[in-house]
Formats: structure tokens, C-alpha cells, sequence
């Protein structure tokens, strides 16, 4: 059993907690907004990040963005004010391979080690543990938390030092939202063709470019006004423009990451921000499809 601090409830956090909690860990949790229906049985709620981390042998962040992390970390009632030498911080955001050094280096100057080690999986992983963790740090400090990030994750694969792990969820995810993008399309084609979305659903979740994303996504796409919010068109830009910053700096051409990019800006200005990803079909179908 480990001592752990979780901050961040949100959609992934809070299922990602409840995991911890389920495994006997003994667990703190914050969350920016005050959800005591959020906090699992057995764990405590902090008033602040300092409290949660305070005494905690593993720290672990699942926020929005750079910003969201930076403001639990610093300051008088922040991470880095109240966690002890040689806790480990596991930041599980998307924040980038930039961000993620910069904080390296600050845990660093606090006592503390860090790993990068956002997850590949939506709401549904989480819940059971499916998720994949891709980590970048030292692979040392990996082993020492593996059986914490064990109770979250199904595969925890270290890509190499504090930055790696960053890189790799904004490859993906800049992967994700050009496939995001292609479901749209071709059940728009297929509206377009007088199919009926169901049964063009039926024929990608059946034949060879079925995925797991396929799978999950069914409800969003055939039945949106039923299905919750797991990835919202915000969220899904905000990562869009961490894969292309990474592109920009590699020297890659990322063509149809640029492509997906003016979808989810086209979404936004037409109100869908605060929607599932898979709400850019509405910006496709014919009308009455």
C-alpha cells in the first residue's frame, strides 16, 4: 500500500481514482472545484494540493492543460511546497514534451522525481483499466511506482527520458483526431449515398480498418444526442496544437494533422467547443443525413 495524493477528478481522473482507492492505497484527492460526490469511499478530500501532497509517497496529476498543472504545483498551497524529498510525481495530463522537461527540472530543484506519463484510452479504459501509460523519466523511478500505475493502466511503456512520454500522447493524439476526422467523412459519404448511418457504422466496426477507437465511439457517432461527452472538440484542439508544435520542431510534415486542425477550428466557432470530438460530422453530413 502507497500513500498517494490524485489531483484532478475529471472525467478520466475520477474513474482513475476510484481504481487507486479499489486497490487500498491510501488516497487524498483534490479537485480544483469541489466534488465530494467524486472522491471515492475510503479517500480523503484536501482543501488544497499542498494537503494532498503532504506526506505522500506518490503524487498524481490528471488535469487540462500546462496552465492547470503549473497552478497546483507552485506557490504557498502548491505541489512543490508541501510534498517530501524523494516523493515521485507522475504527471498523467497532456501537456507536451516542453512542458514536461520544464517541470522535470523543477521537481528536480524540490527533492522530488518525475515522470511524464500521460494514458492512451477515453472514459471507458479508465474505468477498467485499460489504459496504456506512455512514460518518459527514468526507468528506475518507473519501477519504484509500477505497482501504483499498475492499478490504473494495463501497460506502462517506458519511450525514455522526462519528455518522452509528453511526445509520444501528442503524436497520438494528433493521430486520433485525424481518424476522428475520417469516421465523420465517411459516414458523411455514406449519408450522401443514401445509407443509413447504423449500417455504415456496422461496416467500419466489422471490416479491416476496425479499431478499438471504432468500437467506443459507435454511440457518440450514431446516437450523439444519447451519448456523454469522453473527449470534448476544446480538449482535442488544445492536444491538435501540442502535435503540431512538436511537428513545427522536429521538422515533420504533418499534412492531414494540419487538416484536422481547421475541422476542430471550424467546430468551435460554430459552438461545438464544450461537444464530443465526434460532433465535427454535424459540419459534414448533407443535410438530413
Amino acid at each position: 500500500m502507497s500513500k498517494i495524493a490524485f489531483l484532478g477528478l475529471g472525467r478520466m481522473g475520477s474513474p482513475m481514482a476510484a481504481r487507486l482507492a479499489a486497490a487500498d492505497h491510501e488516497l487524498r484527492t483534490w479537485n480544483r472545484t469541489p466534488r465530494p460526490e467524486l472522491v471515492p469511499p475510503r479517500a480523503l478530500e484536501s482543501a488544497t494540493p499542498a494537503a494532498a501532497a503532504d506526506g505522500a509517497e506518490v503524487v498524481i496529476t490528471m488535469l487540462a492543460d500546462a496552465d492547470a498543472l503549473g497552478g497546483v504545483l507552485r506557490g504557498e498551497q502548491g505541489i512543490f511546497a508541501a510534498a517530501p524529498r524523494g516523493c515521485v510525481l507522475i504527471d498523467m495530463s497532456t501537456i507536451g514534451p516542453l512542458a514536461a522537461r520544464a517541470v522535470a527540472r523543477e521537481a528536480q530543484a524540490a527533492g522530488l522525481d518525475f515522470l511524464d506519463a500521460p494514458v492512451s484510452g477515453s472514459v471507458p479504459a479508465a474505468t477498467d483499466g485499460s489504459l496504456v501509460a506512455m512514460v518518459g523519466g527514468c526507468a528506475e523511478t518507473l519501477r519504484r511506482v509500477q505497482p501504483v500505475l499498475a492499478a490504473i493502466t494495463r501497460a506502462q511503456l517506458h519511450l525514455g527520458p522526462s519528455g518522452a512520454g509528453a511526445a509520444m500522447k501528442v503524436a497520438l493524439n494528433l493521430m486520433l483526431a485525424v481518424v476522428n476526422q475520417s469516421i465523420a467523412e465517411t459516414l458523411a459519404l455514406a449519408a450522401g449515398a443514401g445509407i443509413a448511418r447504423e449500417d455504415a457504422y456496422d461496416v467500419l466496426a466489422g471490416g479491416a480498418l476496425a479499431a478499438p477507437y471504432v468500437g467506443y465511439k459507435r454511440a457518440a457517432f450514431v446516437d450523439p444526442a444519447n451519448a456523454p461527452v469522453a473527449f470534448s472538440v476544446d480538449l482535442m484542439r488544445k492536444d491538435v496544437g501540442l502535435g503540431l508544435e512538436l511537428a513545427r520542431e522536429a521538422g515533420v510534415d504533418v499534412g492531414v494533422g494540419s487538416a484536422a486542425a481547421l475541422l476542430l477550428d471550424r467546430a468551435r466557432a460554430a459552438g461545438l467547443g464544450g461537444r464530443d470530438v465526434s460532433s465535427v460530422l454535424e459540419l459534414l453530413a448533407p443535410a438530413g443525413g
